[in-house]
């Protein structure tokens, strides 16, 4: 297990900023918030953890006037305060960095950050005010952004410094972050730890939202745990260990996770891919995939391994190369649909753009590919697909009102889940994996670890693509190392290590690394 120090923080009162009082929100046949109270420290940077779907985030939003609260009572300084809208929330000195950015970016930078106080002379916008201001509440954060530049123009860390920046601006006492870094490299993280360490200096009360365990320990002084709904207990981080906060959020003891694929048998070989190429991504691809192994596909961001992944299901017309599925050579360059109907299946990066029609419910979302299957005469049977339907969102343990649950509605972790739901409902044999646990919490994360495990166990081959290390290490058989769209490294599992692979993708070579 992991052990992680916390940092240096500021140092923190002990009178509370922020008091939730029996706090209860539903929505349509889900009760997301139950009787929850907990009290927030001034000057604190007090961590809100727990699997996906555990309320985290809803309460978050109930502080922030985004859900108006079903029961229970809010009390800033001891004051009680009625939150019903974000504007609410703004006069009583509270602002939200989200993780979907809520901005406008076909917007200047400084219009956003002066949306509702925007400066006018008469009934004109004073375009030198608006600037004046918007460079003022930058500079009182430390950013250093050009005004005057669209904000969809921005890399994400940049647009989320604009919201901060826009929260603070307004007279924000408490900030709430709501999955801050998902979306952020390493180096922007640890940007972003500085400013909030900043803030608190500066007195700001800061609420973080996250399920990662390093972020835990390296910012907050105090987390609360919630689990389905309810407050589970709030600690110091003084003392509290990394299996302890892991019990505490998924209930029950965390043990390491070693796969049973391991130890099956090789079986034949369902994909095998030669030189294939697409211009300005990659070149001269081969490898082949096996029933019963799981095959890793190691490299820092840029190095092809999404785009690979893409080829091999049919979506990028421009590659080349020859593809053969149990043995025989198939036409799979650039016909996604052929490539399903072979049996391939492909778990995207972006579950939220690619993986999923968020407007549709879960039922839908699993039945999509297979719906053929399910067809009379180009009549769906609806009780074949709510039966279906229904085996793999249950198989998959999708923490929902049930199958008609629209899938916008969901948490990162469930959204997830229903997209290799879809795939096992589609009976797939070989499935492609892009980053399968971003995003979601450790009890989700050890779920999809299990089930990818007993899907190699029974005989599918499945190609991984991961950023996190201690991930492709633990579940691979063997690690593919891309570097600049080229193939530098094949490893087997009694060879590498992590320091033998982080020098292989960074292009040092293994030398003394093994």
């Amino acid at each position: 297990m992991v052990t992680y120090v916390a940092q240096d923080t500021p140092k923190v009162q002990t009178t509370p900023k922020v008091e939730f009082k029996h706090i209860t929100k539903r929505f349509p046949g889900v009760v997301a918030l139950s009787d929850v109270s907990l009290s927030v420290t001034r000057g604190s940077c007090h961590g809100l953890v727990g699997e996906n779907g555990a309320g985290k985030s809803t309460l978050g939003k109930v502080l922030a006037g985004i859900y108006p609260l079903d029961e229970g009572q809010v009390l800033i300084d001891g004051k009680l305060v009625r939150i019903t809208s974000p504007s609410d929330a703004g006069k009583n000195g509270i602002g939200m960095v989200h993780q979907e950015l809520a901005f406008c970016e076909n917007m200047s930078v400084a219009e956003n950050l002066c949306l509702g106080q925007t400066p006018s002379v008469g009934p004109f916008t004073s375009h030198s005010k608006l600037i004046q201001m918007a460079t003022k509440r930058l500079k009182a954060i430390g950013a250093n952004i050009d005004v005057n530049q669209r904000l969809g123009l921005l890399p994400i860390s940049q647009q989320q410094m604009v919201q901060i920046a826009s929260a603070v601006g307004r007279g924000a006492s408490v900030l709430i972050f709501d999955e801050p870094t998902s979306s952020l490299s390493q180096v922007e993280s640890e940007r972003l730890f500085e400013l909030i360490r900043r803030l608190q200096s500066d007195g700001v009360t800061c609420i973080y939202v996250t399920h990662r365990m390093e972020e835990i320990f390296k910012l907050c002084d105090t987390i609360s745990v919630l689990r389905d709904g309810r407050h589970v207990g709030t600690r110091s981080i003084e003392g509290l260990t990394e299996a302890e906060l892991i019990q505490m959020m998924i209930g029950r003891p965390f043990e390491a996770y070693f796969p049973g694929h391991l130890s099956t048998e090789r079986g034949k070989e369902l994909l095998r891919v030669e030189n294939l190429s697409s211009p300005g991504k990659f070149k001269n691809i081969s490898f082949s995939l096996h029933a019963g192994e799981i095959l890793g596909l190691g490299g820092l961001v840029g190095a092809g391994r999404t785009e690979v992944a893409e080829a091999i299901f049919g979506l990028d017309p421009l590659a080349k190369g020859s593809i053969y599925i149990d043995g025989k050579p198939e036409k799979l360059i650039g016909d996604s649909q052929a490539a399903m109907g072979l049996g391939l299946g492909l778990v995207p990066e972006d579950r939220k753009r690619h993986g999923l029609v968020l407007s549709m419910n879960a039922r839908e979302n699993i039945s999509l590919p297979i719906l053929n299957r399910l067809a009379n005469l180009g009549w769906v049977n609806r009780k074949k697909e709510d039966s279906l339907s229904h085996k793999y969102f249950q198989a998959m343990k999708v923490r929902a009102a049930g199958i008609n649950a629209i899938s916008a509605s969901l948490s990162g972790g469930n959204q997830q889940k229903l997209v290799i739901a879809r795939w096992l409902a589609a009976n797939c044999k070989v499935l492609l994996v892009d980053e399968p646990t971003r995003g979601v919490d450790v009890g989700a994360k050890a779920e999809i670890h299990g089930l990818l495990d007993e899907l190699a166990a029974q005989g599918s081959g499945i190609l991984m693509i991961s950023s996190e290390l201690p991930e492709i290490l633990n579940l691979a058989t063997r690690i593919l190392v891309l570097r600049h769209g080229q193939i530098v490294s094949e490893l087997n599992r009694e060879d590498y290590s992590q320091e033998a692979v982080m020098r292989l993708m960074a292009g040092m070579g293994a030398e003394n690394a093994a």
